[in-house]
């Protein structure tokens, strides 16, 4: 019987999990991993007056602990918040820094939950580490291969791009082969006290805040205006670092007998004049991009082949886009077989040949036929 330890988040996904790796009949252990510490963090910043509300990490830890019984397994609590800060948050708070839109998630994944995480369990002499994630794992002879989930609504590929070959090959994906109904009708058979709970949509090992809030103990906003394409000041913004390229929501602007009654977009930042660039309609021609530079280029399990068409999502949930890779070295160039909207420094891009993740790369800068676009 092999032995998996897998992670328990407190959520219904890792309980379900949890619950299939026992029916496959591993000898499973489960883990609950403690990343984030108000109190601890206040005492690194030097300031304990900050609003920092406690996270509800005891909540779920709680019910892990509740799901680990009903399962009969045992359950183990962790605590990796200094490599959480170290290789996670502080990388997030300088992206921010820097005007671009990070995704915390996908290095969340790669240092702490199959790397830290890894480390320990390799020291508990366990076969494989498991995940809640909607993917799937296929363990060859000699190499692993990452693949999109079934449930194509929920496959998170897009947060593993940098997982290493290393990572995959001691990994496991039990909810690959099902999709999020079934997952809670598991979970509802089972009477599991994560069988209703929601999906996390906050910040990796945070959690849901109020996020402006939450941004501003750790970097001081720089208000300024707001302005057109052409110049004209329609509003305000409270710091540059709260918008992302494509953005609708949140910028007030209000009418003007100037322009035409239609939706505002954010399609760019002058950080020199510290200005928030706003056009209108969803389709606006600067929200397109024909290329894009990208550093930290992961290939998983094969090289990605220069010139050859991959299909890449550049978001979650985000359509694939045909692309070429035409340059990889330490900046890798793509090249984009049809321009896409909105693409974002900061973010991901990940790379597809059928359904297998092929790795994925940080977008640096944006081009639209040559020209470097101001996001």
């Amino acid at each position: 019987m092999k032995k998996v330890i897998i992670g328990l988040s407190g959520g219904v996904d890792s309980s379900v999990a949890a619950h299939i790796l026992k029916e496959q009949g591993y000898n499973v252990v489960g883990a609950f991993m403690r990343n984030w510490d108000s109190a601890l963090n206040n005492d690194i910043r030097g300031n304990d007056t900050i609003n920092d509300d406690v996270c509800p990490q005891e909540v779920d830890y709680a019910d892990a602990v509740l799901v680990a019984k009903k399962l009969g397994i045992e359950i183990k609590r962790i605590d990796f918040i200094e490599e959480y800060w170290n290789t996670v948050f502080s990388y997030f708070i300088n992206e921010y820094k820097n005007y671009r839109t990070p995704n915390p998630d996908i290095l969340c994944n790669k240092n702490i939950k199959f790397n830290a995480f890894l480390k320990f369990a390799l020291n508990e002499n366990v076969d494989y580490i498991a995940m809640g994630h909607y993917a799937k794992v296929r363990h060859d002879e000699t190499k692993s291969y990452l693949l999109k989930a079934k449930d194509q609504n929920k496959d998170q590929t897009y947060f593993l791009c940098m997982l290493s070959q290393a990572q995959l090959r001691k990994s496991l994906f039990p909810l690959g082969d099902i999709d999020k109904p079934q997952v809670r009708k598991i979970a509802h058979d089972l009477d599991l006290v994560t069988k209703d709970k929601k999906d996390s949509t906050g910040i990796c090992f945070i959690g849901e805040r109020h996020f402006k809030e939450f941004l501003k103990n750790y970097l001081p906003a720089q208000p300024g205006n707001i302005v057109s394409i052409e110049g004209d000041i329609l509003g305000r913004h409270d710091g540059l670092m709260y918008y992302t390229i494509g953005q609708r929501k949140g910028l007030n602007i209000g009418g003007s007998s100037k322009y035409e009654n239609a939706p505002w977009f954010v399609v760019g930042k002058n950080i020199s004049k510290n200005e928030l660039v706003v056009g209108q309609g969803f389709n606006n021609p600067l929200l397109f991009s024909t290329s894009c530079i990208c550093e930290d280029l992961n290939e998983i399990t094969d090289p990605l082949e220069i010139g050859k068409v991959y299909q890449a999502k550049i978001r979650y949930r985000g359509e694939d886009n045909p692309v070429k890779v035409v340059k990889k070295d330490k900046k890798t160039v793509v090249e984009f077989v049809n321009p896409i909207r909105a693409v974002t420094p900061g973010q991901a891009i990940v790379f597809y040949d059928g359904d297998i993740c092929m790795g994925g790369a940080f977008i640096k800068e944006v081009y639209y036929n040559g020209e470097k676009r101001q996001y």
